[in-house]
């Protein structure tokens, strides 16, 4: 477990509600025991740095962030004094692990291994943590999800996927499927809009292919993970490991769910739902009228409940929930908020965002940051 340096051991952890504090658990787990089945508090576990004082000495500052200051160019240095002197790089992207979760990740990292699992690379512990709540930490359930994962990933070829994929249709696909990330909520989580009830599938399968689409969306799942939740982690000062999603079904019926969109609708469910487990904070699902809740009953029997309790189905008065949840300027003009980046041609091409800031990726660039 990474260990905080003297004068950076003051975390605190807010419950599930952001009401009240709660200390770190002791407890012991039996690491093969399963927990009462619940829906767990959103991934970033709602952890939160502890202001630094104001009067703090300069030597209170930890010997990598002094080395970092001292190394690496001024941009750079100016960005990472923004952070805080008091908040090492490696607890704001890797977040601070609640003593029972790191017992039972440890634990079913090491079962994974004496069953001869070779899990290479992804036996991080966001990435098994995961998996575990996903499965209410029943490890016999969860190393079978996340074996499928690895095989899944080896099948697919996932890693090759970022560097070898080339998506040359994606501007004529937003034409008529408009979607794409579009700043961060207010916990500084990246924000995810499809403007369902604006997609033309026929038009979408003139200028490409479900196989290529579907491939697209798992080149966007990996850039989530590996770009744009580092990124979102740096500008916000926590760790953040969630996107909150917004659907504008207006328009959207019984009529939209034809076969082929039946079909792609079931693929990409079934990649988030069992490879990446544990990455939706929220999602809003808005102008929602008698047409689509329809539809939505129909949807609802491929969810799981864990998926569904982050659901909320709102109809056309829906700003003010989503204003609690998403400054103004993050929100789309046609959101009720007050963005159009008409600099980008709209809101959904603009992939606005802290992934975008060039002192923030220079940050994730450098080469030993996983050594801070």
């Amino acid at each position: 477990m990474y260990r905080l340096p003297e004068g950076e051991r003051n975390i605190t952890i807010l419950s599930g509600n952001e009401e009240g504090e709660r200390s770190l658990s002791s407890t012991k787990l039996q690491p093969g025991k399963a927990r009462t089945k619940s829906i767990h508090p959103p991934i970033e576990s709602h952890y939160v740095l502890a202001p630094s004082q104001e009067k703090k000495q300069p030597s209170s500052m930890s010997s990598s962030m002094k080395s970092m200051l001292t190394t690496y160019p001024l941009r750079l240095r100016e960005s990472m004094k923004k952070i805080g002197k008091s908040q090492s790089m490696k607890v704001v992207l890797e977040g601070v692990h609640e003593t029972k979760d790191e017992q039972l990740v440890e634990s079913f990292r090491e079962l994974l291994f004496l069953e001869g699992h070779l899990i290479g690379k992804h036996n991080d512990y966001h990435t098994l943590l995961r998996f575990l709540r996903m499965r209410d930490f029943d490890f016999s359930k969860a190393k079978e999800m996340f074996l499928n994962y690895l095989k899944w990933r080896e099948d697919y070829c996932v890693d090759a996927i970022p560097k070898e994929f080339k998506f040359e249709e994606q501007a004529e696909v937003k034409k008529c499927y408009p979607h794409g990330f579009h700043g961060v909520d207010k916990w500084g989580r990246p924000v995810y809009i499809e403007r369902v009830g604006m997609v033309d599938l026929n038009a979408l399968l003139q200028v490409t292919t479900i196989e290529r689409f579907v491939k697209y969306h798992v080149a966007e799942q990996e850039k989530t993970l590996n770009l744009r939740y580092p990124a979102c982690s740096i500008a916000a000062k926590r760790h953040i490991a969630s996107t909150t999603t917004i659907l504008d079904v207006k328009g959207v019926g019984m009529s939209n769910f034809s076969k082929p969109a039946r079909f792609l609708f079931m693929e990409i469910q079934k990649i988030d739902s069992s490879y990446y487990p544990e990455t939706l904070n929220r999602l809003f699902i808005v102008n929602a009228a008698s047409g689509f809740r329809m539809l939505w009953r129909a949807l609802k029997a491929f969810l799981d409940a864990r998926t569904l309790a982050k659901i909320q189905v709102l109809g056309s008065n829906y700003h003010s929930e989503l204003l609690e949840d998403i400054d103004p300027s993050n929100l789309p003009s046609f959101l009720g908020g007050n963005c159009t980046c008409s600099d980008y041609g709209g809101c959904l091409l603009s992939d606005k965002g802290p992934w975008n800031n060039p002192d923030i990726t220079e940050m994730l660039e450098v080469p030993k940051i996983s050594e801070l």
